[in-house]
């Protein structure tokens, strides 16, 4: 649980201390328990947990690493750009149902991306506790905000001094928080010279040790020795990587002669960190031992006691829990619990130490102890292993645990469950200890994330992207690849890992070829291999991707009928325990539904964009005297068709520039936009006045009662004069750029939006449009933006629309400036680019020229 990796893209002796010391100052900035870094990896749109401080590592491997268009709080600051505060489990289940499932706690967090220059590097988080208002956060957030500016400067000048590009591809680096309370346990400190090789005690450390007086701890070896004898050789080696400018992260547990823990821990001075030659190093020692009084008194209890510190490693176990946990004392003292005691971290009982280090209050349950780790027994337990009742007390640095037999619970802590009906500590028998291996029986990974998680994916490929993100790190698996059944043919729909070109051959194989994952669709059972050679040997002749490795190749199957298959890949050979087939055959049934509904979803997506592509005008009326561009952007939600509209129209001897927005999305808004379009065109066709126009089209949408409303623009432009007349009926107001360059937002009166009044008025109003000028009209979808004022969005467009140059070689324009179609493309760019677009967008463009365009 405390080991680490090395990190691929580390900077060594910079970019570590760095991070943690930012972690470290934001937990007691923010008030939390635990916070860490996500930094960007060297895989495109992935971030990876560099630090984290607070929790046990392992414990939370399902996080180390998140996808950065995941619907998770820490994605979202990154990709966005944004803090996220989320001050408790309720705010966070509204916002973030996805990542409130997979950690269902009391805990409030805070999310602020870490930014240096004009680079998103990662994002800082913090956990605190919950709190009942979202202001009592606030001060935290900006202190955490301070924190990651200066974190985010930092990293921008390591990038600017030459350093490699700061990211993180290894597993985190975990170390303690700062403690909230001054240690009770005795302490000593010590300064090792590597140069004069000469180790200065203080007067504190030579009591601790109960070194004589006279007796010299001035040398490495001689230190060593007196701090733990048995462990010299682990204390040298450790001085001399701190010397070299590789401090270990988290203290080193040791052990005094009598057999009690030691915690040593190792630095070096901040201005000598990375600096040439071997730096200065300094320790102290650290002794938690809570007295021989207080630990003869733990003795006599009935229960048994032990206690962890945040990152899991155990600090102190009475007598009593060392037998009932089946380790020696001195075994367990200085260990990580998954170490010495790994069957009580079984994914059966990882919620419940996740649940007391997050949520901070008292949890109980009962384990089911392997036999032949310990010598209490419970009486009358026999098959499978022995139930205990274990309860966890969290402080805020340390947690109590006690456990107990629990067939012997004379009165069972509040809140802790019954043992389950049938098993021995109920009283009843357990047949061949099928019970105890049913309740301590859970899932790896929670169905319910995933089916969360797809219940946003609408298409194939978001389907199979989800899958992606969500099944491939809980399993450690690294390749994926997802087949469709079409016309009993097999088609490659997704995949991932594997080597380019490798899964070509199989595109399109028929039901009736031999390959397993053919055979696992054909026979509904799903196959696994814990070796290449395994799969060879089932499969002769079928091509490798790998020389060593595992895969599953699991059914989708939804209400019977065949959807396709999914192959898992694994980079290492592996065994697939009954939990694990369990879990991966019920995923891949929640796959299949999902998979199932995208394939109708698809289909009936192509018929509405059809539709709407048909509704809007292919072409623009055109006039020698006017130019005009327009642009259309589908909502990426839903069936990504809406009720945004423009068009051009000759009205008389001029044109008439409208744009619109139905309320809503779909095929129904698509529809009523198409009702509209065609009743604003035949409005002006017959060369009638705006006023009337929208009038005419407001009692339009009345009658037809479609339950949705519409906001309209409507200008009547005279080519010649440049007279414009305008009505508007509930939409954003044009923004006009003059020749010279500057912008104004034209706050034109309007009436209500179309369909709500029929007694409406929508008064008009003149303007002129001079030569080289440019009109534009959009829709919200363009400049709405959620939590932020639609004002800030059309100041924004109008400063861009402002910089975006005047149309090139156009009397009026400035030479070098853009064409009127690339001012559009550049005023929607952003938009164009972003994946995750909640609205439609809808632009339109017009300038008039000074003199006929002749080529038109």
């Amino acid at each position: 649980m405390t080991g680490r990796a090395e990190h691929g893209s580390r900077i060594p002796g910079r970019l570590d201390p760095l991070l943690t010391g930012v972690t470290t100052e934001a937990i007691s900035a923010a008030g939390g328990f635990a916070g860490g870094v996500y930094l960007r990896s060297g895989t495109p749109g992935l971030l990876r947990l560099a630090v984290l401080s607070g929790l046990p590592g392992p414990l939370f491997r399902p996080w180390w690493r998140l996808h950065v268009d995941r619907r998770f709080p820490v994605a979202d600051a990154f990709r966005l750009g944004v803090q996220v505060v989320l001050p408790d489990a309720t705010e966070t289940m509204r916002r973030y149902p996805q990542f409130a499932a997979s950690l269902p706690f009391q805990f409030g967090s805070l999310y602020v991306p870490v930014v240096g220059g004009s680079t998103t590097y990662g994002v800082l988080t913090i956990l605190r506790p919950a709190a009942s208002d979202a202001t009592e956060v606030l001060p935290d957030r900006d202190r955490m905000a301070q924190l990651a500016e200066d974190l985010g400067q930092a990293l921008w000048k390591l990038e600017e001094d030459g350093e490699p590009d700061v990211a993180w591809d290894g597993e985190p680096l975990c170390v303690r928080p700062p403690a909230t309370h001054p240690p009770a346990a005795r302490i000593g400190r010590f300064t090792w010279d590597p140069a004069s090789d000469v180790v200065t005690a203080d007067s504190r450390l030579n009591a601790l040790l109960g070194v004589p007086p006279g007796k010299p701890t001035d040398t490495p070896r001689a230190l060593a020795d007196a701090v733990a004898a048995a462990d010299s050789q682990q204390i040298l080696t450790a001085l001399r990587e701190t010397a070299a400018g590789r401090p270990p992260p988290l203290p080193l547990p040791v052990h005094a002669p009598d057999g009690g823990l030691r915690l040593l821990e190792l630095w070096t001075p901040q201005d000598t960190a990375g600096s040439p030659g071997a730096c200065t190093v300094r320790g102290l020692v650290l002794d938690p031992d809570i007295g021989s009084a207080a630990d003869g008194a733990a003795d006599l209890l009935p229960e048994g006691v032990f206690c962890l510190d945040r990152l899991g490693l155990i600090v102190y176990a009475n007598e009593r829990a060392a037998r009932l946990l089946g380790r020696p004392r001195t075994r367990l003292l200085g260990r990580s619990l998954g170490e010495e005691v790994p069957w009580l971290e079984r994914s059966a009982y990882e919620d419940h130490l996740r649940e007391a280090l997050l949520s901070l209050e008292p949890v109980h349950f009962h384990v089911v102890r392997p036999l032949h780790h310990g010598e209490d027994s419970p009486a009358g337990l026999h098959g499978g292993g022995d139930w205990l009742a274990v309860s966890v007390y969290p402080g805020p640095d340390i947690l109590t645990c006690t456990v107990v037999p629990a067939n012997r619970m004379a009165d069972p802590a509040p809140g802790l469950a019954p043992p389950p009906e049938g098993s021995p500590a109920a009283g009843a028998p357990r047949p061949d200890g099928a019970a105890a291996r049913a309740s301590s029986m859970a899932p790896l990974y929670r169905p319910i994330v995933l089916a969360i998680a797809l219940t946003e994916a609408v298409t194939a490929r978001q389907v199979s992207a989800v899958v992606m993100q969500e099944l491939l790190p809980a399993f450690g698996g690294g390749r994926l690849a997802i087949y469709l059944l079409q016309e009993r043919h097999l088609y490659l729909a997704w995949e991932t890992g594997f080597p380019q070109g490798f899964l070509a051959p199989f595109e399109g194989v028929g039901l009736d070829a031999r390959l397993p994952g053919v055979e696992t669709l054909t026979t509904g059972r799903p196959l696994f291999f814990e070796s290449m050679q395994q799969l060879a040997t089932a499969y002769p002749g079928v091509p490798l991707d790998a020389t060593e490795g595992s895969r599953a190749f699991l059914p989708l199957i939804a209400s019977g009928r065949p959807v396709g298959s999914c192959i898992l890949g694994f980079d290492r050979p592996r065994g697939f325990s009954t939990e694990e087939r369990t879990v991966l055959t019920a995923l891949a049934g929640l796959i299949a539904h999902a998979m199932e509904k995208a394939q109708r979803y698809d289909t009936e997506a192509a018929l509405a964009r059809g539709l709407q592509q048909a509704l809007l005008p292919r072409r623009l009326s055109a006039h020698p005297r006017v130019e005009t561009v327009g642009r259309y952007l589908p909502g990426t939600q839903g069936m990504e068709v809406g009720g945004d509209w423009y068009d051009v129209v000759e009205s008389g001897d001029g044109l008439a520039l409208v744009i619109g927005d139905v309320q809503g999305h779909g095929v129904q808004a698509a529809a009523t936009m198409g009702q509209l379009r065609s009743a604003v065109r035949a409005f002006a066709l017959g060369d009638r006045p705006p006023d009337e126009v929208m009038s005419g089209t407001n009692h339009l949408l009345i009658d037809l009662d479609p339950g949705l409303f519409a906001s309209c623009c409507y200008i009547r432009l005279d080519p010649l004069t440049g007279l414009a007349r305008v009505a508007r009926a509930g939409h954003p107001p044009p923004i006009l750029r003059l020749p010279d360059g500057r912008t104004h937002v034209l706050e034109i009166p309007g009436g209500v939006v179309l369909g709500v009044d029929p007694h409406a008025r929508y008064p008009v109003t003149e303007l002129r449009l001079d030569p080289g000028a440019i009109l534009a009209l959009y829709t919200d979808g363009l400049v709405e933006t959620p939590g932020v004022d639609i004002d800030e969005g059309i100041t924004a467009l109008r400063v861009a629309l402002a910089r975006a140059g005047s149309p090139a070689g156009r009397p009026g324009g400035r030479p070098g400036g853009r064409s009127l179609a690339g001012v559009a493309d550049r005023l929607t760019a952003k938009a164009r680019h972003v994946a995750d677009r909640p609205d439609d967008i809808a632009l339109l463009l017009a300038t008039r020229r000074s003199r006929p365009d002749r080529d038109r």
